[in-house]
């Protein structure tokens, strides 16, 4: 089935369901209709267990629904029944569904264990992943099924490891992306000439209809997401507006939207048409340039985004931080690699910000949770929640904004736990102030790339918008509006080794610096990029060091980093090759650090391989590297591979060890021979032999095995 079909079978199947359900009569018809109709299952009575018996203190028991070749358990019960809830089971033994299904679990065979428990009363399904220490739900409800049914894949599919129903949208989300941009890029005429042989005239022409094409779809993406969050005022606004024009109408009608969403509502005109005063004020600067060129449209175009883009799919639920990544894999991928660009899950985004400073926090909050005196403990949820506000972060090398936006959604995750906790876990009626402190004003990037710098903002505006919703279901009677934006985000566009980052973010207003710096190894890097190193790396008398042309391009973030947080309290953690901390690039890019900063490592991950959500996904080996210029409280922290030691300190060799470097020399340690040269081919080829050809030789003339042999090398 097509995407829009289970849309539309999931849609029918919450029709058939809303309101009816008795575990004995209905549960099997339930998850026969979901598994075939919702799900594509075929011979689904063949290929599922009803009433599957185990045997529990000599009682024989039955499993409502087990699914051997996915390995699942379901307990199904009755509409109404609260799936957690304990129930009196036999045995005088009371047990929630979860716990009950859990209990069948432990006298199945080996080869037999749930991979997966679900608990269900039709109206709702929980989900368990029996894969976590301590599994949690994922909770859907029946009325959300149209849009989260990619969450129930594990059913049937025993590929499927972990749910992210957010990770599933946001890919789709990138793909809908790349589809307007190559049917929009078709309508800008861009000549077909090379690079090369343009006039400086084409190129200013080329260069602005691809800025205007970048703008023009982190616009519609707004609008499209905006629509299907409710922060327009409805749903499906931009789709009925734009519904209701003919093709050639709609270039104009676009031009026309784009102008009333930058103009507040009491600037605009007082005639102006119904279908164009209804839209919001947005603000933000979003969509002020109007320099920026719009094509004619296309039936393709148009239809692309009223179905696909519209209709058959649900902005709202996409995660920001994923979403940045995949969105600015549109670009060109020859661009995003000479760039040296790479995208950093979420997994690993928090290898550095956990250890960073989020573990403080939490255990911070932790610690407050447990004072027992009320008056106390709310004085201390205040002052930390203002210490919350004060945090701030730069990004030197932000590319999308998914360091930044992950940063800000665990934050504000955080004061919402904050939050909660002041109104003792209820949802309730407070005073009508906006009880949110942090924002994402503390929150600032640098990026060379403007599509990637809107591609950022747009992701924390997102972000800002799903937040603020979370804070709406804890605190009843907070209704604060989305729109127009209040808050501005702070990206600066430009080459963060050519700009002074103090101007971007004072100093002493800074917390921390993180990210994930362009991965160039020094053979690889352009002129530019080499003179950028140079003019980075630079001894006490401010003259490049003598190996500045022969570090990875990373480095440079580094020696910026250090120079700025001397004699603070800042501390910073980047995403880096691993090549920094191996052979003689430790010393060429440590030395200075260590003699001009007096930096201290506080922790450190050792190589790991490269995870991203971006399509192509970069085949490196990374570690990552959190430092300051005043030492750490407490041990260092090293992890490997999923463990963690304590150390006294951390070299640059990420080994607890001396700050030590092993310089390269031309002259051995003792009285040797020396060597000149080592494995150097220097026969053009000629004398290397494939197994075949040795083989092939050796039986032509046996005399001639004496002189092969198995040669090795860097291959």
């Amino acid at each position: 089935m097509t995407d829009a079909e289970q849309r539309e079978a999931a849609r029918q199947f919450v029709n058939r369901w809303m309101g009816k359900g008795k575990e004995d009569e209905d549960g099997r018809s339930y998850w026969i209709d979901l598994l075939t109709n919702v799900l594509g299952m075929d011979n689904v009575t063949e290929r599922l267990n009803f009433e599957k018996k185990v045997v529990i203190d000599g009682n024989t028991k039955r499993i409502d629904v087990y699914i051997p070749e996915t390995r699942v358990i379901i307990e199904q019960k009755s509409l109404g029944k609260a799936l957690d809830q304990k129930i009196r089971n036999s045995g005088d033994v009371d047990l929630t569904p979860f716990e009950q299904a859990d209990r069948y679990n432990g006298k199945l065979t080996f080869d037999e264990r749930a991979r997966w428990i679900v608990t269900s009363n039709f109206a709702e399904i929980w989900i368990y992943d029996m894969n976590q220490k301590q599994p949690e739900p994922t909770k859907i409800a029946l009325d959300e099924l149209q849009s989260k049914y990619p969450l129930l894949d594990f059913l049937v599919k025993k590929e499927v490891k972990t749910i992210s129903h957010e990770m599933e949208v946001s890919i789709k989300a990138g793909d809908i992306v790349g589809l307007i941009y190559d049917a929009f890029l078709k309508q800008y005429r861009i000549p077909d000439i090379k690079e090369k042989d343009e006039t400086s005239e084409q190129k200013e022409k080329r260069e602005h209809k691809l800025k205007s094409l970048n703008a023009l779809c982190v616009r519609i993406v707004f609008c499209l997401y905006a629509e299907d969050a409710g922060i327009l005022g409805k749903r499906n606004m931009f789709h009925d507006y734009l519904e209701t024009y003919e093709v050639r109408d709609c270039r104009r009608a676009l031009i026309e939207l784009f102008k009333v969403l930058d103009t507040p509502i009491s600037d605009r005109d007082e005639y102006l048409e119904e279908d164009l005063a209804q839209f919001p004020y947005v603000n933000g600067g979003l969509f002020a340039d109007e320099t920026i060129e719009i094509p004619p449209f296309t039936e393709e175009i148009k239809e692309l985004l009223l179905t696909k883009a519209s209709e058959d799919f649900d902005w709202s639920d996409i995660s920001p931080t994923i979403f940045g990544a995949v969105f600015e894999s549109t670009l060109n991928p020859e661009t995003r690699r000479s760039g040296g660009m790479h995208y950093t899950s979420i997994e690993n985004i928090h290898k550095v910000i956990d250890p960073l400073f989020l573990e403080d926090l939490q255990e911070e909050f932790n610690a407050i949770k447990q004072i027992q005196v009320k008056r106390t403990k709310d004085k201390k949820l205040d002052e930390f929640q203002n210490k919350l506000a004060t945090l701030t972060f730069l990004d030197p090398a932000c590319g999308s904004g998914n360091f930044l936006t992950e940063t800000y959604l665990s934050l504000r995750r955080l004061e919402n736990e904050v939050i909660r906790e002041r109104v003792g876990g209820q949802m309730t009626l407070v005073e009508a102030h906006n009880p949110i402190k942090v924002s994402i004003q503390q929150f600032y990037g640098i990026e060379i790339n403007d599509f990637a710098v809107t591609v950022a903002k747009t992701a924390l505006w997102i972000a800002e918008s799903q937040m603020l919703e979370e804070t709406k279901s804890i605190v009843y009677g907070f209704n604060d509006d989305f729109l127009p934006l209040k808050t501005y985000v702070n990206i600066t566009e430009g080459n963060a080794l050519r700009i002074d980052w103090n101007e971007v973010v004072p100093v002493e207003r800074l917390s921390y610096i993180m990210g994930n710096p362009p991965f160039v190894g020094y053979s690889y890097q352009s002129e530019s990029q080499k003179k950028d190193i140079e003019n980075v790396y630079v001894d006490e008398n401010g003259k490049s060091t003598s190996t500045a042309g022969k570090i990875d391009y990373v480095a440079a973030w580094y020696f910026k980093a250090a120079k700025l947080m001397e004699g603070s309290e800042v501390r910073t953690a980047f995403v880096s090759t691993n090549s920094i901390t191996q052979g003689e690039q430790v010393s060429y890019v440590w030395t200075e650090l260590y003699k001009q900063f007096d930096i201290h490592i506080d922790f450190a991950h050792r190589t790991f391989v490269w995870g991203s959500e971006a399509k192509l996904k970069a085949a490196v080996h990374c570690v990552i590297i959190g430092f300051s210029t005043s030492m750490s409280k407490g041990k260092c922290r090293l992890y490997d591979n999923g463990a963690v030691e304590e150390t006294v300190q951390i070299s640059p060799y990420l080994i607890d060890a001396p700050i030590t470097f092993i310089n390269s020399r031309t002259n051995p340690l003792c009285n040797v021979p020396k060597i000149t040269n080592g494995n150097k081919p220097v026969d053009g080829g000629y004398l290397f032999l494939s197994p075949d050809e040795k083989d092939e030789l050796i039986q032509n003339e046996p005399e001639s095995k004496k002189f092969v042999r198995r040669v090795y090398g860097a291959e």
